[in-house]
């Protein structure tokens, strides 16, 4: 069970520390250089041109994982289709693939004209952990690995800055999830770093996004009273049944405390369920 679950953290932590792409055109008189942020399943990405203060939106229009060489050892391949967006109409879509963090076949296809244009990785960006997401008209800065600065502009210029929990040790990085945690229909944003003992479970800060404010607001903890976890780890969703399931381990075993939104908005305990290590 154990290495199971480890197997799982690693895995989501792969798919949830989406790095921003720097890219630059091919084969055209005059480049262009481009930087796209992106989130799980391409959520929150946005693309933002060199020289340039706009960002440009850029909508889902597809996202799959082809997993058959999974059985054979081959890492998966993740496929990505954004529409990019100006004035609420499509002015073009983006394609690439993703395999072991190195994207290919990366391609723009302008609406206007249908022209397609090749775009590769600019390879002597270093990555510094940088990470940004456009979110419900707001812009969501961080970092995954060198501060705690969680920053959010919002389409009024308003500004919030919040100070995120810190890593227990350096080699740890900061995994920010983009989903729709209170299953009202919005996306919101999550933090989670590991654990301050072994680092087998991490510890989620949630910010949910209130569409009558039009504000992030951070998840009031539960009552831990009845929990055998106290505290919000390993946090995942079970949208049909509107679940918020979190997970820790005590001694040999592994706890999972189930949770579901009350009327009034605060996380109330269901039930828990504990497996042993084995």
């Amino acid at each position: 069970m154990r290495k199971l679950l480890l197997f799982c953290i690693m895995m989501i932590s792969a798919v949830y520390s989406a790095q921003p792409f720097t890219l630059k055109s091919t084969g055209e008189a005059k480049e262009f250089r481009l930087t796209l942020y992106y989130g799980a399943q391409g959520k929150g990405a946005f693309v933002q041109y060199s020289g340039k203060k706009e960002i440009i939106p850029l909508q889902v229009k597809s996202f799959r994982v082809d997993t058959d060489g999974r059985s054979d050892g081959q890492p998966d391949i993740e496929y990505y289709i954004w529409n990019e967006m100006i004035g609420g109409k499509i002015n073009g879509v983006y394609e690439f693939e993703i395999m072991q963090h190195q994207a290919s076949n990366i391609t723009y296809t302008r609406a206007k004209d249908n022209r397609k244009f090749r775009l590769e990785i600019v390879e002597d960006e270093k990555y510094d952990g940088s990470g940004k997401y456009f979110l419900h008209g707001a812009l969501l800065a961080f970092n995954h690995f060198y501060n705690n600065d969680f920053n959010i502009t919002y389409p009024d210029g308003k500004k919030t800055a919040i100070e995120l929990p810190a890593p227990d040790k350096p080699s740890f990085a900061r995994q920010s999830i983009i989903d729709d945690y209170n299953f009202d229909g919005y996306d919101d944003i999550a933090f989670s770093v590991p654990d301050e003992g072994m680092g087998v479970y991490r510890m989620f800060d949630i910010y949910l996004y209130n569409p009558g404010s039009k504000r992030f607001e951070k998840l009031k903890e539960p009552d831990y009273s009845r929990s055998s976890c106290s505290c919000l780890c390993d946090v995942t969703v079970e949208k049909s049944k509107k679940l918020l399931k979190t997970g820790c381990r005590g001694g040999a075993r592994w706890h999972q405390d189930i949770y579901r939104f009350g009327k009034n908005g605060t996380l109330e305990w269901v039930t828990t369920k504990e497996q042993s290590e084995e």
